[in-house]
C-alpha cells in the first residue's frame, strides 16, 4: 500500500466521510502543488430542521464541524510529515479581507474537490458531492507529496431546477450556472447573503449561518 492510499484510509479512519487527490499550479504555495481534499458529511436529520430560518442545532454543529475538518488536516498534515513531506493546511472556514473585500478564503475548497473529482459546484455556489449532495463541509491541505492524481470532468448538477434560486431570502442566488471560468460573484452575492444573516438571523449565532439554499436543494434527497 502506498502512501497516498494509508493517508486516505488514515482519514477515514478518524472519521472524514470522503478523501480527494489533486494538483493545482494556482494560488499554490512555491513547491506544495499536491492537495489533498477532506469533506465531512453534515446531518441530514439537523438540516432537515432548517425552516425559514436556520436553528440553533445548526448553529452549533456548522462550528464543531468546521473545528473537525480543521483537526483532521492537522493530524493529515503531521502524518505527512511523519512521512518527510511538507503541508500547509487551509481552514476550514476562514475569510480573509483583501482590499475590503472579506468574503474570500486563502484559497477554494470547492476548486479542489472538483479538481479531485469529488463533484461539481452547483447554482448556489455550494459544493455539491457526488454521494451527499451539498450536506458536506470542506477542507484543503497543500503538500509536496507526489500523489497520483486524474483530470476531471465537470458536470451540470442542476439541469433547470431552480430551487435555490427561489427559497434565498436574501435573492443573492443569482441563476447563473457555476464553469471553471465564471468567478462567483457572477452567480453568488456573498456580500448580500452575509449582510441579510447579520439583520434577520443575528438572534441565532450572531447571524453566521442560513442553510435554507442548502435545505431545498434536491440533491440531498431529504
Amino acid at each position: 500500500m502506498n502512501i497516498q492510499q494509508q493517508l486516505k484510509e488514515y482519514l477515514l479512519s478518524q472519521g472524514v466521510s470522503d478523501v480527494g487527490f489533486s494538483f493545482t499550479e494556482n494560488g499554490a504555495p512555491d513547491g506544495l502543488g499536491y492537495t489533498v481534499t477532506i469533506a465531512v458529511r453534515l446531518s441530514p436529520a439537523i438540516i432537515k430542521e432548517i425552516g425559514s430560518e436556520p436553528t440553533h442545532t445548526y448553529f452549533n454543529h456548522y462550528r464543531t464541524v468546521n473545528a473537525f475538518i480543521d483537526r483532521a488536516l492537522l493530524q493529515c498534515g503531521l502524518f505527512l510529515q511523519r512521512n518527510g513531506y511538507n503541508y500547509i493546511t487551509v481552514a476550514a472556514s476562514q475569510s480573509i479581507n483583501a482590499e475590503g473585500w472579506n468574503y474570500s478564503g486563502r484559497f477554494s475548497h470547492k476548486q479542489a474537490a472538483v479538481a479531485a473529482g469529488m463533484g461539481a459546484i452547483g447554482r448556489n455556489s455550494l459544493f455539491i458531492h457526488k454521494d451527499f449532495g451539498s450536506l458536506v463541509r470542506l477542507g484543503t491541505l497543500f503538500t509536496d507529496c507526489p500523489f497520483e492524481v486524474e483530470k476531471t470532468e465537470i458536470v451540470d448538477v442542476c439541469g433547470e431546477c431552480r430551487a435555490c434560486v427561489e427559497a434565498c431570502p436574501a435573492h443573492a442566488i443569482k441563476g447563473g450556472k457555476w464553469s471553471q471560468e465564471t468567478a462567483r460573484e457572477e452567480i453568488f452575492d456573498p456580500e448580500k447573503c452575509s449582510n441579510y444573516m447579520k439583520s434577520a438571523f443575528k438572534h441565532i449565532g450572531r447571524g453566521a449561518v442560513c442553510g435554507i439554499c442548502m435545505r431545498v436543494c434536491p440533491k440531498n434527497k431529504l
